[in-house]
């Protein structure tokens, strides 16, 4: 018995210096959401976190996939959420919204997620009539040629190596 409890105690001593991590504000929920595939484009971000952030020192960005910031107002902080209005419509495609926050207690997070709006892919462009590329068959004989110039090459260095070291 006293085993297990000098096991416990050490088990609690090794975990309690992590303890105060699990204080810190934590994202519980973003609209949109996290991978959130949307028909047509939000016009705001809104992330609430499990603690009060500090107005002062609260930023929340939204990028395209070009990493090019999107306009926007300042973050508008109430309680534990921020709200960033976005100051265009969002084209189809995907993006990324970044923060960085103080909760009230002074500790830092920061995160990102995406997002995708519309279609994220783009049109694939059709070939122009007569360009229809190079047919597969003529490609499986470029790739045979290349092995066989390649062992070819390798069979004369190889042979080459040889006989100097013969003579």
């Amino acid at each position: 018995m006293r085993r297990l409890l000098l096991s416990a105690a050490v088990f609690v001593a090794v975990l309690a210096p992590s303890a105060p991590a699990w204080a810190h504000a934590q994202l519980v929920k973003a609209v949109p959401a996290r991978d959130a595939a949307l028909p047509s484009a939000p016009s705001t971000v809104e992330l609430t976190f499990s603690e009060d952030l500090n107005p002062e020192f609260t930023t929340i960005v939204v990028s395209d996939v070009a990493r090019q910031r999107v306009p926007a107002s300042a973050p508008a902080v109430d309680g534990p959420s921020g709200t960033l209005t976005l100051g265009r419509p969002l084209n189809d495609g995907a993006y990324t919204v970044a923060y960085r926050v103080v909760s009230a207690d002074g500790h830092t997070v920061q995160g990102s997620y995406g997002f995708t709006v519309g279609d994220p892919t783009p049109p694939v462009a059709a070939p122009a009539p007569g360009s229809a590329g190079i047919p597969p068959a003529v490609l499986i004989g470029l790739g045979g040629l290349g092995v066989v110039l390649a062992g070819a090459a390798a069979y004369l260095y190889l042979s080459g190596k040889r006989r100097r070291m013969t003579t």
